[in-house]
């Protein structure tokens, strides 16, 4: 499986320099006075490159379009078209930005507003370069009007109309798709240039054009070609930044976006629905539009639903991250009282993210399940059980879980053998590799994936689910002072729940 080569060094340079608005052109803060669903929403954009998720409807691209407006080289109808009897919402729309232009002030901030009142936009906009890559990117070249014309057979290109990618560029590019295109080529079949015609090569060494390209390709192609040809301190837009793309490739796109915004200082904001899209990304670089409400945090994807009220549950468990949702997981099936096909448990990407979410969602009047917010013992947000916020025990939840077990390794070393998969005579095998990677490791989220390895290459997964289950067997007293205060939300057997 194809993880992220975005290093953590890379990630902290590009924040850093954000927060020290270290740019000569770039978008910092958006405030939507009123546009739209959204009223007095903010969104910060700390990170160059932004990912704006969400379900349909629930505002991603009113965001994108708000990004765009504040510059001359984008036209408002072309994010905000209006019909004149029937689009009555737009009146006294409002958007106030704080962006960097150095051209206009070496040290300050400028505040710009774009507002629609007596049915025009008015807004004092800022001179830069904007890319728009629309959904109509990925229409394939046998569907577009604009090319029907070359599949005609007298069509004959001059030669020097026909162009190659370039080293640079064809390197991007077949990074993201995962082959070769270093012989393709760009046909310029217009004076102009704003008509492009791509042509391939295959291995024996035969031509072919884009009317054979795959749309997820040929998109990827054209759009690394005019990032790569637009001027630093550019902004890219990108409206569903996966459609027409595997999985992968959408993945390794945001590692091209992000060295671009490295090598650049391009500033790039997109919508998508995918979970790859968001991975290589920090949490600052990640903001949820939801039903006018923007929250920014590494949200998953399908926690999105239980704040839209798409859940069956009768609980909302919002936690910090993966392990911090396996052991609440662990904790409530631990109880059999407790009705677990009734909770649903989100892990969401950072403690801030998490109590924002479980805001929001109690907030909302047209929610009819409960939801809590259970943080990390190391989280710096504040527990308080009348806001549903509650706390783990502990300094850092990992460390945690393994000193615990590691305390009673001598009468628990047989179950977790079985629960890794082994032979419960291979205890003491098991207990020597865990205290083995106790003494050796550095960084305690790398704790279960060690073990795993020595053990014979077993999942992760499945060593941290053997520790968190014995950790709940083991002390029995820790599980009850978790549960304690959440008995009158928990949802029981007895009362109807499932299971």
């Amino acid at each position: 499986m194809y993880k992220s080569e975005i290093r953590p060094s890379q990630i902290k340079k590009l924040s850093d320099k954000v927060r020290k608005l270290n740019y000569e052109k770039y978008l910092w803060k958006i405030n939507l006075i009123k546009c739209r669903a959204f009223e007095d929403a903010t969104i910060e954009l700390d990170f160059p490159v932004t990912a704006l998720i969400g379900p349909n409807g629930g505002g991603k691209t009113t965001i994108l379009g708000a990004c765009a407006l504040v510059y001359n080289s984008i036209v408002p109808r072309q994010f905000f078209t209006r019909n004149k009897q029937l689009d009555e919402e737009m009146k006294n729309w409002s958007i106030v930005y704080d962006a960097i232009d150095r051209n206009k002030s070496k040290v300050s901030l400028l505040k710009r507003t774009a507002s629609f009142s007596k049915e025009k936009w008015y807004r004092d906009a800022l001179e830069r370069d904007v890319l728009f890559f629309g959904v109509s990117r990925t229409l394939p070249a046998v569907e577009r009007k604009d090319l029907s014309r070359f599949t005609n057979k007298n069509v004959v290109f001059e030669q020097n109309n026909i162009r190659v990618l370039g080293e640079d560029t064809a390197k991007y590019i077949s990074r993201i798709l995962g082959k070769d295109v270093s012989a393709y080529a760009v046909v310029q079949s217009d004076s102009y240039g704003n008509i492009n015609l791509l042509t391939g090569k295959t291995k024996e060494g035969k031509r072919y054009s884009e009317f054979h390209f795959g749309a997820g390709e040929s998109s990827i192609i054209k759009m690394i070609m005019k990032i790569e040809n637009a001027p630093m301190q550019s902004l890219v837009l990108i409206e569903e930044i996966e459609n027409g793309l595997h999985p992968l490739a959408t993945l390794r796109l945001v590692d091209y976006l992000i060295d671009v915004a490295d090598r650049k200082n391009i500033q790039v904001v997109f919508t998508t629905h995918s979970e790859y899209a968001i991975e290589p990304l920090p949490a600052e670089g990640v903001w949820a539009a939801v039903d006018g409400t923007a929250i920014q945090g590494k949200l998953d994807i399908h926690s999105l639903r239980s704040l839209t009220g798409e859940v069956n549950s009768r609980l909302v468990v919002y936690t910090e991250d993966e392990f911090a949702k396996e052991w609440v997981s662990a904790i409530f099936r631990s109880d059999n009282s407790i009705a677990n096909d009734a909770i649903e448990v989100y892990a969401m990407g950072g403690d801030g993210t998490a109590v924002n979410a479980n805001k929001y969602h109690n907030l909302d009047p047209s929610s009819k399940t409960k939801s809590i917010c259970i943080i990390d013992g190391d989280s710096k947000q504040k527990d308080n059980p009348e806001v549903n916020v509650y706390r783990l025990p502990g300094e850092e939840p990992e460390l945690c879980v393994f000193n615990q077990i590691m305390d009673k390794l001598d009468s628990c070393s047989g179950i977790l053998s079985v629960r890794f998969m082994r032979k419960f005579e291979e205890q003491g095998f098991i207990k020597n590799i865990i205290e083995e990677i106790g003494n050796t490791n550095h960084d305690h989220h790398l704790i279960y994936c060690q073990i795993g390895e020595k053990v014979g290459f077993v999942n992760e997964s499945i060593i941290r689910g053997a520790f968190l289950s014995t950790w709940c067997e083991c002390y029995p007293e820790e599980v009850k002072k978790i549960l304690e205060p959440l008995q009158d939300v928990l949802p029981r057997v007895d009362e109807g729940g499932n299971g």
